[in-house]
Order: structure tokens, then sequence, then C-alpha cells
């Protein structure tokens, strides 16, 4: 028998948005989320702005949840908490209940926080929450305890294909039988320091400090580097028929996935864009859909100089002439980078435009590449032709990781 896999639930909390409504509203209408950082450290940095989220934790959770849960935890809870409440929080049978949450590099604040705390005050003011918070699972542990999910709890690390690789890893579950439901998606929260230097060393962050809100421009000519953002994005996948006795409110289906490796660099990706195409093929063939099924792409176009030709050219090679009718987004010209958390909050925003058949803008594109040769949606979002239509979400990560997921209007 074929299980089938739908999305009943969603929940985020982004540079665009407290909420999925805020999120899809500020997405369709092309609105930045960079803005300069209030943080003493930050004008230490070559690079002086990121993409924080709207709605500080603060504001929706209690103060003792503050006090022992890593920023990346508190982004999972908020998140989980909306994507289930979204999906009715339907009373379960907890042995088919499963949490997957990723993060790329998980409580990172928490631990440099700690860190200080010792070399300043002493091993005795250290938090005995330490461990808990810096645990790269740390997220889904907290998603699992709190809605006693015992399907398994589950995190996939690969970088900023993180997100995108847990809900596949969800998706399987349930195709598998281990479970009915699961609460799946990623979450980041690096903006620090010490990442936000590594990253600037490694010339992968935009230096456009006079205009933050212009510095991710995915596929323009004149792109220099991502915008670290933070955040999460999660949804609530549910085996179809399970979702239909209950009388759930169902968006899309999860078709397909596909999973490959580049084998070429620890950080660079592949110009010809191999891993990719391989993983868009294998997603098609996984989900029974062709070339032609496709109309929406959400793209991970970082707005790197590299590595959006390279992904673009990949797209081209693996849907070839029916890239023409495949509207284009890249949506981290308005979320900037989430790592971890992007595929996640892109896999939602594919949701809304499947659901509202509208595909989010590109902004900030003023010279575009003359190497990009896909329909990029520009400046203001496309309506998405009714009947049956199929989306793609491309994920990438440092260590060559390809992660193409295939959503479908039901």
């Amino acid at each position: 028998m074929t299980r089938r896999v739908v999305v009943t639930g969603l929940g985020a909390t982004t540079p665009l948005g407290g909420d999925v409504a805020s999120t899809w509203a500020n997405a369709v209408a092309g609105k930045s989320g960079a803005r300069l950082m209030g943080h003493e450290w930050a004008s230490t940095l070559p690079v002086h702005f990121a993409a924080e989220v709207v709605v500080e934790p603060s504001e929706v959770m209690k103060p003792v949840e503050l006090r022992r849960l890593d920023r990346s935890e508190q982004f999972a809870l908020i998140a989980s908490r909306e994507a289930f409440a979204d999906a009715g929080s339907p009373e379960l049978d907890l042995e088919r209940l499963g949490v997957v949450i990723a993060s790329g590099i998980g409580g990172v604040t928490s631990l440099l926080e700690q860190y200080r705390i010792l070399m300043e005050k002493g091993a005795r003011l250290v938090s005995p929450h330490t461990v808990p918070m810096i645990m790269p699972n740390g997220p889904a542990a907290n998603v699992g305890l709190e809605f006693k999910a015992k399907a398994g709890v589950h995190t996939p690390v690969s970088a900023c294909a993180s997100g995108a690789e847990a809900i596949g890893y969800a998706f399987d579950m349930i195709r598998n039988n281990r479970a009915d439901m699961v609460i799946a998606g990623g979450v980041e929260a690096s903006v620090d320091a010490l990442p936000m230097a590594g990253f600037a060393a490694m010339k992968a962050l935009s230096t456009r400090n006079d205009a933050p809100e212009k510095a991710s421009r995915p596929y323009d000519v004149d792109r220099d580097g991502f915008v670290l953002g933070e955040g999460g994005g999660v949804l609530i996948l549910e085996e179809y028929e399970h979702a239909k006795a209950r009388g759930a409110k169902i968006y899309c289906e999860i078709a397909g996935q596909g999973l490959t490796s580049d084998g070429y660099h620890i950080a660079a990706p592949d110009p010809e864009g191999r891993g990719v195409i391989r993983a868009m093929q294998l997603a098609l063939k996984d989900a029974g859909l062709s070339t032609k099924d496709i109309f929406h792409l959400n793209a991970h176009a970082t707005s790197t100089p590299a590595g959006d030709v390279a992904e673009a050219n990949a797209l081209r090679g693996a849907l070839g002439a029916d890239a023409d009718h495949v509207a284009v987004s890249a949506t981290k010209s308005m979320t900037g980078h989430l790592l971890g958390g992007a595929g996640a909050v892109e896999s939602v925003l594919i949701v809304k435009a499947l659901q509202e058949r509208l595909a989010p803008p590109t902004i900030n594109i003023e010279n575009l590449d003359p190497a990009v040769t896909v329909d990029v949606v520009r400046d203001k979002a496309r309506e998405l032709p009714k009947g049956d239509i199929a989306a793609l979400n491309d994920s990438f990560g440092f260590g060559g990781h390809d992660v193409v997921l295939v959503f479908k209007s039901i």
C-alpha cells in the first residue's frame, strides 16, 4: 500500500513576521527583513546588519522558557505550536506522532554566552541548562517533549540543507509507516559575533552596510554575498487517509524527494550543478511527475556570486525547455539566509504559494545576471495557473548536500 503524505499545518517565526500569515503577507509584498543590528558587538564586524526575527521570543513565551531554552529551541517551539494549532490540535496516538526538526549549527549563541560567563564570572555561574541548550537535537527534543511524541524524534544536520532534509525524513517516516503525523521543519539562531565573523572571513556575507534592505540580491550581477537570517518554519505532515478521517484541512501533498551529494568542495558548489540535476531528477521520479508538471520553484539562491549561477544552470539542465513555464522565486532576497531553517521556511512559502496560486517576488534585482536563464519572478508576486500543479523546493548545504522536495496541489 502506498501511503500518501499531506500538509495539514504550518508555523513560522521569521524576519518577515511572527507567524505564517504575516510572513506570507510581507513576502508577497516584497518587503525586506534585513536591518542594522543593535548589538554592541556588531560595530566590531565588517558586516553590521542581519535579518533578525520581527517578533522576539520574549513577547510570546514565558520567562522560565526563555531561561532554559536556547534561542533556536525557542523558535522551534513557537513555530511548532502555531503549526499544531493550525492542524486542529488533534488528539493522537502518541506512538504514531514523530518530530523531525533540524538545525545547521545548534545552540551556538548559548555556547558563546555561557563561555563568556565562564571566562568572566567563573564556573559556578554557568547555567545548569547549558548542555541541553547547546545540543544540536535540542530544538527537536523540546518539541518532542512538548507534544509527547513517541514515534521518534530526529535531527538531520546537513548545513543549509538541514531544514529541507528534515521534511524529507519526516516524509519517509510516514511513507514507511513509522508514523501517521510528524512535526517537521528547521530552525536557526546564529546571529552572533563569532558565526558572523567566520562567514565574513569567508567573504560569504554581503557588506552593504549602507543599504541592508538591498543587500540580499539573488541573480543580480552585483550580488556580493548573503544576509544572515534567523528564525524557523514547521510543517505538520500527515498520512492522507489519517487526515481525511479526522476532517483535517489539507493544504497540499508532498509527493517526492531527491537527495544527492556533489563530492566536489566543502563550501563551493559544483559549477556544473550535476548533484542538483540528479536530485531534481530523482525527486520527480519519486513523485511520478515530469518537468511539464512543475510551475513554481523556490530556489536556494543565497545571493552569492558562484552559487546563484551554478544553481540556475542546474535548474535549466534538469528542467530543459519546460523551465520556461516555471516561476522561480528566490525568497532569501527578503528573509535573508536562515541556514538550517531556510529550507523549512521556504517550504512553508511553497505551500502557501500553492494554496494562494501566487509566486512570491525576488526583490533587489537591478541588473539580472545574463548567465541566469531561468524565469525569475521579479519585483512583484505572480499568479500561478489553476488546476493540478506542482512546485519544487531546492536546498543545498556546505559539504555538497543537495535536497529537492516536490509539493503538489490536491
